[in-house]
């Protein structure tokens, strides 16, 4: 095909034929332009294509991902509600309780020393867009602007509480090892009686508070998973 178009060139030249070899060139420029032109528009329809089908597969992975954050959540829910309602109970009533119904204060005891669980989520998903740097070019910024502040601000949240819950609970573990060990009290004074219950105060305000950010860690979760 070059060598036709040469050839072309080269007979309007032999024969003097200035002004439509002008013409011809003109047009030959024009034709190499538009398929440029045609290239580049091919080439990006295709990374478009590509970009559509990466968000869509990076929005998929993550609402499955969140969706079994969810259920781990409610998990700990389930573990925290019931330590906070033996807290109250403990402080409403701790020193009748122990002085008069030692079986009720075991139960009670037994229901806020269950084991400590606190949130992980599961971030492979987030992370890999994010190190690929994909997320920058999704098009669906309102549901990718929730998602970067569910993982950056209320999952980071969570973890660094959910820290600084894990090592009072440790404290309290290592303080009350008896207690826990057999599920009984040991004997103690009434001062010490108060000591446990401060010992258990600062856990508790810490369990209301992280619960709460649970449940709001839920709320976003939800918006995000039922939005297209």
């Amino acid at each position: 095909m070059i060598k036709f178009y040469r050839k072309i060139r080269q007979n309007l030249l032999s024969e003097g034929k200035t002004g439509k070899y002008l013409k011809y060139a003109i047009g030959e420029i024009i034709l190499v332009v538009i398929g440029i032109l045609i290239a580049l528009s091919i080439n990006n329809w295709n990374e478009t294509r590509k970009q559509s089908k990466s968000e869509k597969e990076f929005i998929t992975s993550v609402k499955n991902d969140l969706k079994q954050d969810k259920a781990f959540i409610q998990l700990i829910v389930e573990i925290i509600e019931p330590r906070i309602e033996a807290y109250n109970a403990l402080n409403s009533d701790l020193p009748n309780l122990y002085n008069n119904d030692r079986k009720s204060l075991d139960v009670i005891f037994h229901h806020y020393f269950k084991s400590q669980r606190t949130f992980y989520p599961i971030s492979g998903s987030y992370e890999s867009a994010v190190s690929g740097n994909q997320i920058t070019v999704f098009r669906n910024k309102k549901l990718i602007q929730k998602i970067i502040k569910l993982y950056n601000s209320t999952y980071d949240r969570l973890i660094d509480n959910g820290q600084i819950l894990d090592e009072r609970w440790a404290f309290l573990s290592k303080k009350y090892s008896y207690e826990r060990r057999t599920g009984h009290f040991r004997e103690m004074k009434p001062e010490q009686l108060t000591e446990f219950l401060d010992d258990l105060y600062h856990h508790y305000v810490q369990m209301e508070w992280y619960l709460n950010q649970l449940k709001l860690a839920t709320t976003e979760i939800d918006k995000i998973i039922v939005e297209k």
